[in-house]
């Protein structure tokens, strides 16, 4: 078998789902799988859908850069989350079996991502450029309905002239040297495309580290020249003899380096006149431009709604302050993300894709990030006769109370 067979077997292996014995087959993936590694050539600007994805991408691979979207990324896509029935709908006689098969499609989307997986690759488009993807298939599998996709965004093109449904695809996926009549056309319904800060001039999202792309390549550059000032080995002061002949030079430097240096020994110079130091440089911070990268990164903070205590500037915080910026963090840069993500699955993935509208999926820790304070809250509730304990339990992701435990508990109360 030729190496091009080979290669277009694993892509078709890599590209599709295989359904088990007894189960109905799965429609094949139609977007790429890391469709950037397939081009040998870069493209320029002009050929570009959104501006410099790959400076962004490489941007985000910098330390204060990669610090920033961590916290964000890894706090959302390590929440706990359920599936649920709307407040507003009815409960549907088989909403047991739905929702079950609703969570089996989120913990296992595909072959080779759970959902952590999933939901951290399309947050790390989200926070970089904006243009988080996730395609959607219909499985034709009672158990598990749908299988979800990671799509390279950067890769997205959008149909400004689409006006709903299905008659005409909203989505195309291309690389920066195809055709675009080799373009993969997707409609609303087969693709979960997040915008970051929508605006009405443009089809695109905008993303933080957009919005900080000109501070970070600011930052480069002064840590940059501070490396390379604090790594040079040329000593900042020179010494300057008014009449000295050349032999009377050379010979200052012989002793120089003889006796003097690396000995630790006190020089004594005796000449008709003093020699003068020549000082080229203070070699303090002020060289080193630390308050000017100070600067910097709290302007990355900014980018991504983040207290700078959390990017390492420490000088400004005590114990008091530390616990409002960790607050401030939680409620302004990670609980938008994660609701903007709960509405896109319940609207695309649940309503568009499976046409299931009564059903909601939720991040269960973004009502409050004390555990304490929320059980408390619950309680009091309970106590008052708000909630349930069917509805705390389904507040906290638990099933419903099993029918000998309400019996017996209600005999407890009872004694």
């Amino acid at each position: 078998m030729s190496v091009r067979a080979n290669v277009r077997e694993l892509w078709r292996k890599v590209s599709s789902i295989h359904a088990g014995d007894g189960e109905a087959a799965v429609l094949p993936r139609q977007t790429q799988i890391l469709p950037m590694v397939l081009n040998p050539y870069h493209a320029g600007q002009a050929l570009l859908p959104k501006p410099t994805p790959e400076n962004l991408r490489r941007f985000a691979e910098t330390p204060v850069v990669r610090r920033a979207i961590n916290l964000i990324k890894d706090r959302v896509a390590a929440m706990q989350w359920q599936v649920r029935v709307r407040a507003h709908c009815a409960v549907l006689d088989d909403a047991a079996e739905r929702m079950a098969a609703l969570r089996w499609s989120l913990e296992e989307p595909n072959e080779s991502d759970s959902l952590r997986t999933l939901l951290e690759q399309v947050l790390e488009d989200m926070l970089v450029g904006g243009f988080g993807a996730v395609e959607m298939e219909l499985t034709g599998i009672a158990e598990r309905p749908v299988a979800l996709w990671p799509v390279d965004g950067a890769t997205i093109r959008i149909n400004p002239k689409w006006n709903g449904g299905n008659e005409v695809p909203r989505y195309a996926q291309a690389n920066l040297l195809q055709s675009p009549d080799k373009a993969v056309p997707l409609d609303d319904d087969q693709l979960m495309y997040i915008r970051m800060n929508p605006r009405t001039h443009t089809p695109f999202g905008l993303g933080p580290l957009e919005v900080a792309f000109e501070t970070v390549n600011s930052l480069l550059s002064a840590q940059r020249f501070a490396g390379k000032l604090a790594s040079n080995a040329v000593v900042q002061y020179a010494l300057w003899l008014n009449e000295a002949t050349p032999a009377e030079h050379e010979r200052l430097i012989r002793w120089w380096q003889d006796e003097v240096e690396g000995t630790g020994r006190v020089p004594v110079l005796s000449s008709e006149q003093k020699p003068e130091v020549l000082r080229f440089g203070s070699g303090t911070d002020a060289d080193l431009r630390m308050e000017w990268q100070t600067f910097l990164i709290r302007m990355v903070a900014n980018a991504f709604s983040l207290p700078p205590m959390l990017l390492g500037l420490e000088n400004d915080v005590n114990r008091a302050s530390s616990s409002e910026f960790g607050d401030e963090a939680f409620r302004g840069a990670i609980v938008p993300v994660a609701r903007l993500l709960e509405q896109h699955i319940s609207r695309d993935v649940f309503g568009k894709r499976l046409g299931w509208r009564e059903f909601e999926f939720r991040f269960t820790e973004l009502e409050s990030r004390d555990e304490a304070t929320e059980l408390q809250i619950q309680m009091e509730l309970l106590k008052a006769g708000v909630l349930s304990v069917t509805e705390v339990r389904a507040l906290r992701g638990l099933g419903a109370v099993q029918p000998d435990v309400a019996v017996n508990q209600e005999i407890g109360e009872n004694e």
